[in-house]
């Protein structure tokens, strides 16, 4: 399974050149964890209150492949791709409008306790929809 968010690029999105900076492409892919993670019926905020984790980026691995302008429509598809106790890996597909594929990223995340900022468990429940996400 995987889930797709669609974003518009505004002029705050771009540069000077008139093209997306390349840091905008992170908070797409964070959005779409976000939503991800909602339609799964999981929300972070929910998840820090009752639970007390939260999930921290380990690492990121990005290709832009083409680049997005002013106007553009993107279509961001997002997927678990890997899963262990504590952690998971998502990926981030980014489209345009002509179906180009313009963007691919890879997300390592690790669910933390908030307060002590360690490593935790990945709640049965999450951890049971990615592996059904990823089978």
């Amino acid at each position: 399974m995987s889930h797709t968010i669609e974003v518009r690029i505004y002029y705050e999105d771009t540069d000077a050149g008139g093209i997306v900076y390349h840091a905008r492409f992170l908070h797409y892919g964070e959005r779409s964890r976000t939503e991800y993670l909602r339609d799964l019926g999981f929300e972070n905020s929910a998840l820090e209150k009752e639970l007390g984790i939260g999930f921290v980026v380990r690492n990121i691995d990005i290709d832009y492949l083409k680049p997005a302008v002013l106007d553009d429509f993107l279509t961001v598809t997002t997927s678990v791709t890997a899963i262990k106790n504590t952690s998971f890996t998502m990926t981030h597909s980014m489209r345009n409008q002509c179906d180009e594929l313009i963007c691919e990223m890879a997300v390592a995340l690790v669910c933390v306790n908030m307060k002590a900022m360690k490593p935790e468990r990945i709640p049965p429940a999450l951890k049971t929809k990615f592996e059904q996400d990823i089978g």
